[in-house]
């Protein structure tokens, strides 16, 4: 029926959903059109979620899988075709966002489970007033439930289930949050979040050189662990950014622990640096790499950088051509900066398993930490897009925010009334409903630290002093 008005007067054929979401990126980042054409073929959002697997990792496990009615797989193409319009031709070699959003299943075999996350750490969880995410990816986490709950409670989810169903979702969330666990409300938001990114204003940066810097290759020192902040620097790395990755000696990046496949797919061609925080050695030597990037990703709360004598601002402020990317849970001001996220709660609390249950009265979690590859993949966008523009000062990326905002473009229905016509067209499209896939990594990722001294000679850094 193409644009044809569907029973209900919703409009189906939406499948320039996803040009139009990487115009407005680009547009949020000053570029009113893109140096090249937005390279999208049309397709449906319901379609893209069929297509990518993110409807494969959605619904009750041995169930039928589950369309929520948010345009997240069209945003995360939009976003990586606004990237490629501006990054070198051909290096991102026909790449999709939306089977980025699939990818570690894949790599992982992880299924949809309801309303417990691919991963098994993290569950919707009913209370006596509500519904809460709870995300306990940590053995350190289930240590800290006897003070959350304020009683004594096994190490298992069903004691902690029947504790959180006598309380209260305003208590349980202020005072996990307090403890430092990835607790959220998964009833809030809805509507449409704010254009993304947010920069900000006091760090300075250039937005008006526009390509001026299309034939240099930047310096990324990337300080983030796990998978939003390294999907961002291996975008980046594919746009043609060298990439350093910086750990410490004492706590690695715990993705190292993980899918051997996920981490080389993520890291390889990347340089290794391993630094002692604890020492004051170490510290400078993190803030000489931090003087000399020309793009930041970090992934931690502004407090711990603080306590290593790193200061966003005040390092942007000495080179404000830098572009630097901060992701976090909920953002950079007090208090939300202190508050823990992870993907998937970060994920319902920014109204994705709200959606669901709106649509079909049920509550479960959308796909697989979907917040981790969806605030990566805008954060790359940020990232280049500072760096041809002269310098992007400080652009914070809030994990819930950054779904939320997808999750509310173009929403002009109800997500039931948007739910029941995505599934009818994707009903007389025939479209199958396909497993996650994955690339395969074409090297191994370096080993901690196989390239510290390397690095920091090359870029004529002290080295530690020999014990």
């Amino acid at each position: 029926m193409g644009a044809a008005q569907q029973p209900g007067g919703l409009i189906a054929a939406a499948e320039e959903t996803a040009r139009r979401y990487a115009e407005q990126c680009l547009r949020a980042h000053g570029l009113p059109r893109a140096p090249r054409p937005i390279d999208l073929a049309a397709e449906h959002p319901a379609a893209a979620a069929a297509r990518c697997g993110l409807m494969m990792l959605t619904g009750d496990a041995g169930g039928e899988p589950e369309l929520c009615p948010a345009p997240i797989a069209a945003c995360a193409d939009g976003v990586l075709a606004a990237l490629e319009a501006i990054a070198p031709a051909g290096v991102l070699n026909g790449l999709r966002g939306s089977q980025l959003l699939t990818e570690r299943a894949a790599i992982t075999g992880a299924l949809r489970n309801g309303a417990i996350s691919p991963n098994g750490s993290c569950r919707l969880l009913q209370t006596c007033d509500g519904m809460i995410a709870l995300n306990l990816p940590r053995e350190d986490d289930w240590s800290l439930l006897p003070a959350w709950l304020e009683d004594r409670v096994e190490p298992v989810w069903d004691a902690v289930s029947i504790r959180v169903a006598a309380r209260r979702v305003e208590t349980l969330v202020e005072r996990g949050r307090l403890l430092g666990l990835a607790v959220a409300d998964a009833s809030l938001r809805s509507g449409t979040g704010p254009l993304l990114p947010q920069l900000s204003p006091a760090s300075g940066g250039g937005r008006g050189s526009w390509l001026g810097q299309a034939q240099k290759r930047p310096l990324v020192v990337d300080l983030s662990s796990l998978w939003a902040g390294p999907l961002c620097t291996h975008l980046l790395q594919l746009c043609g950014a060298e990439v350093i990755k910086v750990e410490s000696l004492h706590r690695p990046d715990g993705a190292r622990d993980g899918s051997a496949v996920l981490f080389d797919l993520m890291h390889a061609g990347k340089r290794s640096v391993a630094l002692d925080f604890k020492t004051d050695a170490g510290r400078a030597q993190l803030r000489a790499l931090l003087q000399r990037a020309d793009i930041v990703v970090e992934a931690s709360r502004p407090r711990a950088l603080r306590q290593l004598g790193i200061d966003a601002p005040a390092l942007l402020a000495a080179r404000p051509q830098q572009t630097w990317i901060s992701l976090t849970g909920y953002g950079r001001t007090e208090p939300q900066a202190q508050w823990i996220a992870y993907g998937d709660d970060a994920g319902a609390a920014a109204g994705l398993s709200s959606m669901l249950h709106a649509a079909t009265g049920r509550w479960l979690i959308c796909g697989d930490a979907i917040a981790d590859p969806l605030a990566g993949l805008h954060a790359a966008l940020a990232a280049w897009a500072g760096w041809l523009g002269g310098g992007g000062g400080l652009v914070e990326l809030p994990l819930a925010d950054v779904v939320h905002h997808c999750a509310g473009f173009e929403l002009r229905h109800t997500p039931h009334e948007r739910w029941r016509a995505w599934m009818q067209h994707l009903s007389a499209s025939h479209q199958p409903v396909l497993a996650p896939r994955s690339r395969i990594p074409q090297a191994h990722a370096a080993a901690l630290g196989a390239d510290t001294a390397a690095v920091l000679s090359a870029l004529q850094i002290e080295p530690a002093p020999a014990c």
